[in-house]
């Protein structure tokens, strides 16, 4: 059970100091990773999507960077935790705080194998996206426009990063 709350708090200040190479000794090689807008499988592909957001931050003003977390339970197998980040998102600009439920579970030897984040999606793009997550943040159809841009960006990202796709699962089915 120490061994799980030593994984998460070691995962988000990591995160916390945009440090993907100490998040990713958090994750089992067979992780699963989902939240309102990924759904991805196994440890290059899940650390690829944070390598990306990590970069994101950095180049979009360290500045303005912030996350907190609070752990609020774990045991032999699950952790649940929240946490909140402060950032700048797209082409604008625009600043975004989000607010994060987050699940998870546990192998024997303390490595996540399931994560699953939590958020207001209408919230979120009411933030990031300006009017037209105002006006369409509730819709399936802007939902599946903002997974259909992120997966792109993510396989842009690999690319662009050839070391990281190794082993990489094939990401062209779309999110789940």
């Amino acid at each position: 059970m120490q061994a799980n709350r030593t994984t998460l708090k070691r995962f988000y200040n990591a995160f916390a100091h945009l440090d993907p190479d100490v998040m990713a000794g958090c994750y089992a090689p067979d992780v699963r990773f989902r939240d309102e807008v990924f759904a991805i499988e196994g440890r290059d592909q899940v650390m690829a999507m944070w390598r990306m957001l990590c970069d994101s931050a950095r180049t979009s003003g360290r500045a303005d960077w912030k996350l907190n977390y609070r752990v609020i339970s774990v045991d032999a197998d699950t952790g649940r935790l929240h946490w909140s980040a402060h950032y700048r998102f797209g082409k604008v600009q625009r600043p975004v705080h989000n607010r994060i439920q987050s699940n998870f579970c546990f192998n024997a030897t303390g490595q996540i194998t399931q994560h699953h984040d939590k958020f207001d999606f209408w919230r979120w793009s009411r933030q990031a996206l300006g009017l037209p997550g105002l006006l369409l943040g509730w819709s399936p159809q802007l939902r599946r426009q903002v997974r259909s841009q992120a997966l792109d960006g993510l396989n842009r990202y690999i690319t662009a990063h050839p070391i990281l796709a190794q082993d990489r699962p094939d990401t062209t089915q779309g999110n789940h």
